[in-house]
């Protein structure tokens, strides 16, 4: 099982993240403690030089699976579902800025909030914009090879696809090979009615996988069935990465150490694709 975590490149004030700022010695301890990835949350693709990502990252041996972009909109309010149009288009550049990094570090791209809250204009409207948005951002990611992921949230952050079978649906709208699902287990416990069948429905379409408890905390701190979920994952045929976003309870150094002890002391099943028990 490939395990990482999230790391902001600069402090920002979404919570569930354990890491902030200061990358190379977040990366140097995230390596000491096992993982063999790090997720990274980056606002602004100008902030961040790639090169240096990853000489960072071959020292220390870790993979970049996926980049975050939810920041923009968290910092700044770009979304892809904005009433004003200026706006509109300025997250879709963000978006697309995204591309040479992720291509460089071989990573997907996430679309979180950049795709808005929704509420702010009308469902038809917003269903446009992020069909039109999702589609030019696909397609020239595809140009470079880059994969994008949609990220299913909790009604409770954004009316804009909230399940597994929202994000099918908009996938087979904007029609993009190369356009599929993040799934996340603190958003799925909220909203699928069964996390397993909603990610039997996934299938190929899951792109990336976020672990949380059901308190949001480290896996292992709640209620969800870790062993039982993580079994369906790799029975679907997914050999990603599973990457930790959770809060930094009690801090980051202790949340990360106990997620990774957590999920390497599971039992998962042999599926035959090489993921067996560490």
């Amino acid at each position: 099982m490939q395990l990482s975590i999230v790391v902001s490149t600069h402090q920002a004030s979404f919570n569930a993240v354990a890491f902030k700022g200061n990358l190379a010695a977040s990366v140097s301890q995230i390596a000491a403690l096992g993982y063999d990835g790090v997720e990274l949350a980056i606002r602004d693709p100008r902030l961040v030089d790639p090169e240096e990502i990853l000489q960072v990252m071959s020292e220390h041996h870790l993979a970049a699976p996926a980049i975050g972009t939810g920041q923009a909109w968290g910092e700044e309010k770009l979304s892809f579902t904005d009433p004003d149009a200026a706006v509109r288009g300025a997250a879709i550049e963000r978006l697309e800025s995204h591309i040479p990094v992720a291509r460089r570090l071989g990573a997907t791209i996430i679309v979180g909030l950049i795709r808005g809250i929704g509420g702010r204009s009308s469902p038809r409207k917003e269903e446009k914009w992020l069909i039109e948005a999702l589609q030019r951002c696909s397609e020239k990611a595809l140009a470079h090879g880059v994969k994008i992921a949609v990220e299913p949230l909790n009604r409770y952050e954004s009316t804009l696809i909230n399940t597994v079978s929202q994000g099918l649906a908009m996938i087979e709208k904007v029609g993009a090979d190369n356009l599929g699902l993040l799934l996340d287990t603190f958003h799925m416990n909220i909203e699928e009615p069964s996390i397993d069948d909603s990610i039997r429905a996934g299938r190929d379409k899951i792109f990336h996988f976020h672990v949380a408890d059901s308190n949001r905390w480290y896996p292992g701190a709640g209620h969800l069935d870790f062993t039982g979920i993580l079994n369906t994952l790799f029975k679907t045929g997914y050999n990603g990465f599973v990457s930790g976003e959770f809060m930094p309870q009690p801090d980051a150094a202790v949340s990360a150490a106990r997620a990774i002890e957590y999920l390497r002391g599971l039992k998962l099943a042999d599926t035959g694709s090489g993921l067996v028990d560490p």
